[in-house]
């Protein structure tokens, strides 16, 4: 626990300044990506295949709906196939795109200041030419969206004076195989939180599953062009990943990263044929956490402080002896 935290906002203040910062980065982020708002499922059903399982297969919350003909239904965990399939359905352009609100459960998560079982971010995605499918390209999405929150931020200081902290919009891109080189004999997580307190705002790109240290599903994000956006908490005193996106996989990728998965079964799908076929547009897309931006744009200790979910007897314990109000 941080020495002497209090919010700088209570519960009232907090909960407005929530709506503040949501209404204002969507606003912006739809701007710079040219994203219309669509309206996205809670649940799926298991056979399509288009949850996502982060790279843990059975991993979402799968339960039987006798009204829906007795078929499984899966509460979703993100919605990058569905996103891809919906801008083909939807007739979108090139470089047009949608974002959307996604709620989920992720049961099998860690509960901590940062993590809870109940996931609400933005999910977009936008339709890219073959020619853009390269690194610079999704370097320069990151700068577009880091700008977004720049200017958020500048917005909710304006109106809460209170609050001090600043956003930095700079931002400083390595590579994962760069960073292991950078500090060798360091886990993944002391990896991020070294070079995130060096640089404050960091995108480590080309992320695949390495010894266990990275769960990353095989079909959506293309590894050698995905990327984690990472930034410093001054409150928090730790680095917080905000962004997991990256340039989606066309047919090539898909097979290759299929076949190292060892996860031949995906192809059974629906939404993995339409790739395979060179059926559905190529994209680029992400899931950016809400609460997460909440905790940094206003200055917050624990993701209870901006997001209504359960929490641990261990947990909530702690919570009050630190004294910390949550929603």
């Amino acid at each position: 626990m941080k020495n002497n935290y209090e919010s700088k906002l209570n519960l009232k203040e907090t909960q407005i300044a929530i709506k503040l910062v949501k209404d204002t980065f969507e606003r912006k982020l739809s701007k710079v990506l040219n994203l219309h708002r669509v309206s996205a499922p809670v649940i799926v059903f298991s056979k399509d295949k288009i949850n996502d399982d982060l790279g843990s297969k059975n991993s979402a919350l799968t339960f039987n709906i006798p009204n829906l003909d007795n078929k499984d239904i899966e509460i979703v965990q993100s919605l990058a196939k569905w996103k891809r399939m919906a801008l083909l359905r939807y007739g979108f352009s090139m470089y047009e795109g949608i974002y959307t609100d996604m709620n989920a459960l992720r049961p099998n998560d860690i509960i901590d200041n940062i993590h809870s079982i109940y996931v609400d971010q933005w999910d977009w995605e936008l339709i890219i030419k073959r020619e853009d499918r390269t690194l610079n390209f999704l370097k320069e999405v990151v700068r577009k969206i880091m700008c977004a929150l720049h200017e958020t931020k500048v917005v909710v200081n304006k109106e809460f004076p209170v609050l001090k902290e600043t956003i930095c919009k700079d931002v400083f891109f390595i590579s994962s195989e760069d960073l292991i080189r950078k500090y060798p004999g360091k886990n993944l997580l002391e990896r991020e939180y070294l070079i995130t307190k060096e640089y404050k705002t960091v995108f480590i790109y080309g992320i695949s599953p390495r010894d266990g240290e990275s769960m990353r599903a095989p079909d959506y994000d293309d590894w050698s062009l995905n990327g984690d956006i990472l930034m410093w908490s001054d409150t928090l005193g730790d680095a917080i990943e905000i962004s997991s996106m990256g340039i989606r996989v066309d047919e090539v990728s898909l097979e290759k990263q299929i076949a190292i998965s060892k996860r031949e079964d995906l192809l059974k799908g629906r939404y993995h044929q339409m790739i395979l076929n060179k059926e559905l547009p190529l994209t680029i897309g992400g899931g950016i956490g809400q609460s997460r931006i909440c905790m940094i744009l206003l200055e917050k200790f624990h993701i209870a402080e901006v997001q209504a979910s359960h929490w641990s007897e261990d947990e909530l314990k702690k919570l009050k002896k630190w004294g910390i109000n949550i929603l």
